[in-house]
């Protein structure tokens, strides 16, 4: 490369940079809840890209708070074991057997993994689990079928309290918190939580800036299956519309549902992105046009 090149290609990344330095400036000190699930836990390649984007956030004074699910580890173990995975409404029916699977899995191991993976790259992180600190706090949740009968969905459950003060101690002290997607009742019953309402519940406790959701799609299409139709924005009142004819349908509706309950609570903008596009995280809260869905009360 000559000099000249190497010069332009040196001015190109400060440009880069020049853009980034608005959005930092708005959301340093902010809290943003990243909800990790889907194949990005699975793809080594993807998890490590979106990690080093957390710890680029931190390290740019933004307080970035993890929630994860472990949705395909938690079938890979459950095979092992000879139980068959059984979902109704996006949630999986959880017995005992399978709860004991699901602690393991999601609150143990890929807990400590996505830690220990922030650390290795340069940043701090807490996994808060049942055997560290436990900070989501829950009941038994209640689903309706479609006939109105009572659905029973076993050790499933729903947050009800979240412990703020030691998620925000950890921000303080620029750690990141990472929380599985399990909380426990009053009587000690530990319960498995939809990923997306968990991070929904830790949202609004915390007044978060910024929800995002990643997953393995680019956000809500009109089409399920056509990546072509994404909506890039979104209000409340066209996605009950989109629930109602269909096109928003079974993972994605307590995806959505989740964004427009956080958005009524308080929380200023969800946005739903493809954890799989290289840097998406950085992308979507960096430049000027996002990658994914971004959800928000009206236009």
């Amino acid at each position: 490369m000559n000099i000249a090149k190497h010069h332009q290609h040196a001015i190109e990344k400060a440009d880069v940079l020049i853009e980034a330095l608005g959005w930092i400036r708005r959301f340093r000190d902010k809290i943003t809840v990243i909800k990790l699930g889907g194949s990005v836990l699975e793809h080594q390649d993807h998890l490590r890209h979106l990690l080093l984007d957390i710890v680029f956030m931190e390290s740019v004074g933004m307080r970035p708070v993890v929630v994860h699910g472990g949705g395909a580890a938690i079938d890979r173990a459950m095979a092992a074991a000879g139980l068959e995975p059984k979902k109704i409404q996006g949630r999986r029916m959880t017995d005992d057997a399978t709860l004991q699977i699901v602690e393991e899995v999601l609150a143990h191991q890929t807990c400590q993994s996505i830690a220990d993976r922030i650390e290795e790259y340069g940043g701090r992180a807490a996994a808060l689990n049942f055997r560290t600190t436990n900070v989501l706090f829950g009941e038994k949740i209640a689903l309706k079928g479609e006939g109105g009968e009572d659905l029973d969905l076993g050790h499933v459950g729903q947050v009800t309290r979240v412990d703020r003060t030691t998620i925000e101690n950890l921000c303080y002290a620029s750690i990141v918190p990472i929380i599985p997607s399990m909380c426990i009742g009053a009587n000690g019953q530990k319960y498995n939580v939809n990923a997306d309402t968990a991070a929904t519940a830790v949202a609004i406790a915390l007044g978060a800036e910024k929800l995002i959701f990643l997953s393995d799609v680019n956000g809500v299409r009109r089409k399920k299956d056509d990546a072509r139709t994404l909506i890039n924005s979104l209000t409340a009142v066209q996605a009950r519309k989109l629930i109602a004819e269909g096109a928003i349908e079974s993972g994605m509706i307590p995806k959505v549902e989740g964004c427009l309950e956080t958005l009524d609570k308080g929380v200023r903008k969800i946005h739903i992105i493809d954890g799989r596009l290289r840097h998406s995280l950085l992308l979507e809260i960096f430049t000027n046009k996002g990658v994914g869905t971004e959800v928000m009360r009206e236009e």
